[in-house]
């Protein structure tokens, strides 16, 4: 079936359905509390009024995705290498993407399109918040179509659609990379707890203030709850407690992990790389391996006994990308690889097998400002206060193990901030628990900070920072000669080479 982009055209007719519930799910959210009050409180007589608007609304929706509809189009311009998207019912757009600048595309089903029949288009570029062009509904062939065209090279012309239509396709052929089951859930039970305990708390937070909005509608009495609760808590001890959460936040873990990587699959699509994932909303993201800037993988004592690790890929960005449940942004994670797939897929992405050079250790003055500052400061401030409220006496057990846990820790991360160097890779090793390692080509370092404290010039101590569209990489309180020289080394290749990664 021939697919031809270079002629301006709509999403499918059925997008008409997509917008118009997108645009009720947005106003219901911003209504919600009305909605119900409204539904409580309001005589029933006035019912048939509410739900009359109700159905105005739903119409109203409905007019405004059909003119979304109409006025939305796009097309490849294959004589200027430019994606032209045409949007908006009264403010006209017109977004114009260079095809040398798309990082990555991102092909998503939601229950409703996976209901409808339709997939999600979103592109991504270095120079925007979030997706640059968002397409909610096209239907597969031509998802996955526009997707090779608009990560190809430029000698793939538009013309030639028509010969690998149903080849983009993704196909039952074995992928690099299929992570099972059974490995998701070892990924749950040993990472990503940091993230699990934000989400748990910002949960109870939320829940907290809509359950005073509930009471304020439904005029329930504030202090009966409040009595109500503390009853319950005198009835489980701490330790149960304790346990409880630990238990909530491995479930929550396990879901989370379930819900974003389920069925995570990475195949080779000739100069990009297919990432596939999710257990309800399915998602495919393409990326160019080559305008990968910083390769970072990751793997606790658990996880190494377990032989998984995690990976993650990072792109060019500036700004922050929009919400992470759309898989926007430019950090993609591959999580539960092997060391063996590990080696694979960085064998593909830079070209090469990854090779480890010299190694460069930081001064024993990396411990100094981390001890004071985290450690004999606030204990020098809680001894203060102990002292003088006699009640903080029986927590001073407390701080003595907070400073043996705190060295230790402080310690470790000395031990571990490592930089190794060779003709062709910069790998920066770091961490705690989690030890990860940072990797970098460079002919993409965009820019290079080497500075020293005055009290180190005589000791020959300095730090090093190197630049990317992808965040920095640090080395800090190394011998400061080596860093000039390493520097050096850097800024000769960089001018002897014309690498263009973007």
């Amino acid at each position: 079936m021939e697919r031809d982009f270079s002629k301006p055209q709509r999403e499918s007719a059925v997008g008409i359905v997509v917008m118009a519930v997108h645009t009720i799910l947005k106003v219901v959210k911003a209504l919600f509390f009305f909605i119900i009050y409204a539904f409580v409180k309001i005589d029933g007589v006035y019912l048939s009024y509410i739900l009359l608007a109700l159905a105005i609304l739903i119409l109203l929706c409905l007019i405004y995705g059909y003119f979304w509809y109409l006025k939305f189009t796009f097309f490849l311009n294959k004589e200027k290498q430019e994606f032209v998207v045409n949007k908006g019912i009264f403010n006209r757009d017109q977004v114009i993407i260079q095809l040398d600048k798309i990082q990555q595309v991102n092909i998503n089903q939601n229950i409703l399109q996976k209901i409808i029949g339709v997939y999600g288009l979103k592109i991504d570029t270095a120079g925007a918040k979030g997706e640059e062009v968002s397409i909610k509904a096209i239907d597969e062939i031509s998802a996955y179509n526009l997707k090779e065209h608009l990560l190809s090279k430029k000698e793939t012309s538009v013309e030639r659609v028509s010969e690998i239509d149903e080849k983009l396709i993704p196909t039952n052929e074995t992928p690099l990379l299929r992570i099972s089951s059974w490995t998701l859930f070892k990924v749950g039970l040993t990472s990503n707890y940091g993230q699990s305990l934000a989400l748990m708390i910002a949960f109870f937070l939320y829940t907290i203030q809509e359950a005073r909005h509930i009471m304020d509608v439904f005029d329930i009495d504030k202090g009966y709850v409040e009595s109500t609760v503390m009853g319950l808590a005198t009835l489980f001890s701490l330790a149960i407690i304790v346990v409880i959460l630990l238990v909530a936040l491995l479930i929550i873990n396990l879901v989370r992990t379930f819900y974003k990587y389920f069925e995570l699959e990475i195949s080779q699509h000739k100069h990009s790389l297919l990432l596939s994932s999710g257990l309800i909303a399915k998602k495919s993201t393409l990326i160019s391996q080559g305008k990968v800037q910083i390769t970072k993988y990751s793997q606790n004592y658990f996880q190494k006994k377990l032989n998984i690790l995690n990976m993650s890929l990072r792109q060019a960005q500036f700004g922050q990308s929009k919400k992470e449940d759309e898989m926007q942004g430019n950090i993609l994670e591959i999580v539960g690889c092997s060391p063996l797939e590990r080696d694979e897929l960085l064998k593909i992405i830079f070209g090469r097998p990854l090779a480890q050079g010299k190694t460069f250790k930081p001064d024993w003055r990396f411990l100094n400002l981390p001890v004071f500052f985290k450690i004999v400061l606030p204990l020098f401030i809680f001894l203060i206060a102990a002292y003088n409220i006699p009640e903080l006496n029986p927590y001073i057990g407390v701080s003595i193990t907070y400073f043996v846990i705190g060295i230790f820790m402080i310690y470790l991360s000395y031990r571990r901030h490592r930089i190794s160097v060779n003709r062709d890779f910069i790998i920066k090793t770091s961490g705690i628990w989690d030890i990860s390692k940072e990797i970098i080509l460079p002919g993409k370092i965009q820019a290079i900070t080497t500075f020293q404290y005055p009290w180190h010039k005589n000791i020959d101590v300095g730090h090093l920072t190197l630049h990317t569209a992808a965040g920095q990489i640090q080395f800090k309180y190394g011998n400061y000669s080596e860093i000039k020289q390493l520097v050096n080394y850097w800024l000769y290749q960089l001018e002897s080479k014309n690498e263009n990664w973007m």
